[in-house]
């Protein structure tokens, strides 16, 4: 069984560094195997209402602003720089993708032509912005299911169905939240997606928030074939989503291991594998 794709979800975890981007993307590829990397693009102006970009940050120990939308800006790249991080990520031998959050972002991301395109849980409803992908960008489309109900899902699905593009979304069975309980990670809505809507569309993942890696395993071993996870360099450094990412060894190790649980799920070749056949001739009892 072929291990899943792994994407590093950089987000926003660069600080507004783009020299930090970078590093995070030589060291996503080089140390930890990851097979991409993600960033975000929000037009902040456009997704916020003025109340809201104006306002102090709900949480100011990690805000890089005086405000919600001075301390979104910092973090944001332009379009020029994300072209920079895609040539860096060409460079290094890692495919390079990111979130688009508005219609804005998803025209300036599609000019660049990646592999896909993702879809946060925040925005999976804004129909305008999907109708921009299905209409203006040729790629995969990438989704998070997270704070959606079912319904939801159902006209998400069609949407893209009566767009001729269903065949080039995938779907991640995903929780919403920073960092995200065991117990609530709910691995076997993966099962309950594979089984409704497996034939409709391109693939079902798993976007995890949660801590450690155990249960991304599990999350491949019930069908999912594409793995994301937020990715830092540092869990202490200042910000909403470091708390909930994996460090450079994590995602070694993650990587190591769904190579080996892949490797391993296999029916056995022929009755009695050729490793077992002298220790049968020692211990077998009744040959």
């Amino acid at each position: 069984m072929q291990a899943p794709k792994v994407v590093a979800e950089i987000g926003c975890n660069h600080k507004g560094d783009l020299k930090v981007a970078k590093e995070m993307i030589s060291v996503a590829k080089s140390f930890c195997g990851a097979d991409y990397v993600k960033f975000q693009k929000r037009n902040n102006k456009e997704l916020l209402p003025a109340d809201q970009y104006n306002a102090p940050h709900p949480v100011p120990d990690n805000s890089y602003g005086d405000t919600y939308g001075a301390h979104r800006e910092f973090l944001e790249f332009t379009v020029d720089e994300h072209k920079e991080l895609m040539d860096h990520c060409a460079e290094t031998g890692i495919g390079y993708s990111t979130s688009v959050w508005d219609v804005t972002s998803a025209r300036e991301m599609a000019s660049l032509e990646p592999d896909f395109l993702k879809v946060p849980s925040a925005s999976n409803l804004h129909f305008e912005m999907l109708g921009v992908l299905c209409d203006e960008y040729g790629g995969k489309v990438q989704l998070s299911l997270g704070m959606t109900t079912q319904e939801e899902e159902d006209k998400i699905v069609e949407f893209f169905e009566k767009k001729g593009r269903n065949k080039d979304l995938l779907l991640y069975a995903c929780t919403s939240g920073y960092p995200v309980p065991a117990d609530q990670t709910a691995l076997l809505e993966i099962t309950r997606l594979k089984n409704k809507f497996d034939d409709r569309v391109d693939a079902i993942g798993f976007s995890g928030h949660h801590l450690g890696i155990a249960l991304d395993i599990a999350a491949f071993v019930l069908g999912a074939e594409w793995i994301e996870r937020h990715y830092t360099l540092d869990r202490t450094w200042k910000g909403t989503d470091h708390a909930a990412s994996l460090e450079p060894d994590g995602l070694r190790k993650l990587m190591r291991d769904l190579q080996l649980v892949g490797q391993g799920m296999t029916y056995k070749a022929e009755q009695l594998l050729p490793i077992e056949i002298e220790t049968r001739r020692k211990l077998k009892w009744g040959q």
